[in-house]
């Protein structure tokens, strides 16, 4: 497998030094991708760069992590039009950990000579004083170098300038690749095109300070067709993390993907071959209403994200929400499992002590909850035959509702017409 042609043909590829391909063409070379951690997970804006090393250790090379424990102190002005919050010595450790964790699902760190290694710049910044840093790292890049970068002009041009801080993280990111080069043998660094200016900052210092030669590769940033932001919703970025984003909104993230974003996603998140993925994108256009390339992106990148057991639960919850899934799958839940499924979805509390009395179905649709504007429409529907109480069809408007009716002890789903949900929690 060659790992430049295979990026090529996936649509990743943005660009890269001259030279990068044939050095990775002599045999197994060393590369690294960065992961600053700003937060306890990765999110998909991070997948591009995960399968970047996905696909160069399958390639035959070794992939390096670097963690930034240190740069992470920092904050990257690339891409950002005001500087970060900084964060404390003891979050930055916690967040370290938890992204090590997540890069350990989809790089494989025990196979031979081309295992993936985990590095945390951290280690060797912590005992780099701020005087040796100025004397043997700063001296050998220039000030006008610094400021020709594009994430460097497009923070002096706006109104929110550059602190010294984040001015400094090319120099330091630049370090990090040295160290690598020089510690590693890591000839080769990646990562998004609009960190083009900090990578090739790090093969001027491998030159300068070590006279040795270094490549720098970018990929392609990911856009949607709409114009809007990959792996921004409504609610927020999709997490890699299930408790930040439950693996159902997750595989829905990629099944609501548009027929030209799911094209050009499949290539990107799929190790599937080019003759696999072809073969979809001929049975998705013969019937674009099934959805073939959004089910089977979303099914393979929920697996690896999470599991097959993650992927089979969130099947059942669309299947539920979405077609003729059985109640009782909701009892196999946590609670925080059931909101987030009925998140959007109009919800309203009722009182144990009432329940437990017994309460008229319409008199708790229609006076305790609000659910219906009167009692008249709740009765129309009900003998309509469009009402359902956790899924059964309501008959009578005289039934009650009790506590035994709760899901969990704790839920009662109703239904109005096929696809008006409202969730209603006994407190």
């Amino acid at each position: 497998m060659n790992f430049i042609e295979e990026l090529r043909w996936r649509g990743m590829l943005h660009d890269m030094m001259p030279g990068t391909e044939e050095e990775l063409n002599k045999g197994m070379a060393s590369g690294y991708i960065g992961f600053d951690p700003t937060a306890d997970s990765l999110h998909v804006g991070h997948l591009t760069q995960i399968m970047t090393l996905i696909h160069f250790q399958k390639a035959g090379h070794k992939p390096f992590a670097l963690v930034g424990g240190a740069t992470g102190m920092v904050g990257d002005p690339s891409g950002k039009s005001a500087e970060r919050n900084l964060l404390s010595e003891d979050t930055l450790k916690r967040n370290i950990h938890a992204l090590e964790t997540q890069l350990k699902k989809f790089l494989d760190f025990d196979c031979g000579a081309n295992s993936a290694e985990m590095v945390n710049n951290y280690d060797w910044f912590k005992n780099f004083n701020f005087l040796d840093f100025i004397r043997d790292v700063g001296k050998h890049i220039t000030v006008n170098y610094m400021m020709a970068k594009d994430s460097v002009k497009k923070r002096l041009e706006g109104d929110a300038g550059l602190s010294f801080t984040e001015f400094s993280y090319q120099l330091i990111q630049g370090y990090d690749f040295y160290w690598l080069w020089k510690n590693k043998d890591c000839k080769v660094q990646m990562g998004g095109s609009d960190q083009w200016g900090n990578i090739v900052t790090g093969t001027e210092l491998i030159r300068r300070m070590g006279g040795g030669g270094a490549f720098a590769m970018t990929t392609q940033l990911i856009k949607k067709a709409d114009g809007n932001k990959f792996g921004k919703t409504e609610s927020g970025a999709v997490w890699l993390d299930p408790e930040r984003t439950s693996p159902y909104k997750f595989y829905q993230f990629w099944l609501n993907a548009s027929d030209e974003d799911a094209k050009n996603w499949i290539r990107i998140f799929s190790l599937k071959s080019k003759e696999e993925i072809e073969a979809i994108e001929a049975e998705h256009a013969t019937a674009p209403h099934m959805r073939a390339l959004q089910k089977a992106l979303a099914a393979e990148i929920t697996i690896r994200t999470h599991s097959e057991e993650a992927l089979q639960k969130a099947l059942t919850t669309s299947d539920f929400l979405f077609g003729n899934g059985p109640i009782e799958f909701l009892s196999q839940l946590s609670e925080a499992e059931v909101l987030e499924i009925f998140e959007g979805i109009p919800q309203f509390e009722v009182s144990r002590e009432m329940l437990a009395a017994e309460v008229n179905v319409v008199d708790m649709l229609a006076e305790y909850t609000g659910i219906f504007p009167s009692k008249g429409e709740a009765r129309k529907m009900i003998q309509g035959g469009g009402l359902a109480i956790n899924r059964s069809k309501v008959a009578d408007a005289a039934n009650l509702i009790q506590l035994t009716d709760l899901i969990s002890d704790k839920f009662i789903v109703v239904q109005k017409g096929k696809k008006n949900y409202f969730l209603i929690t006994a407190v």
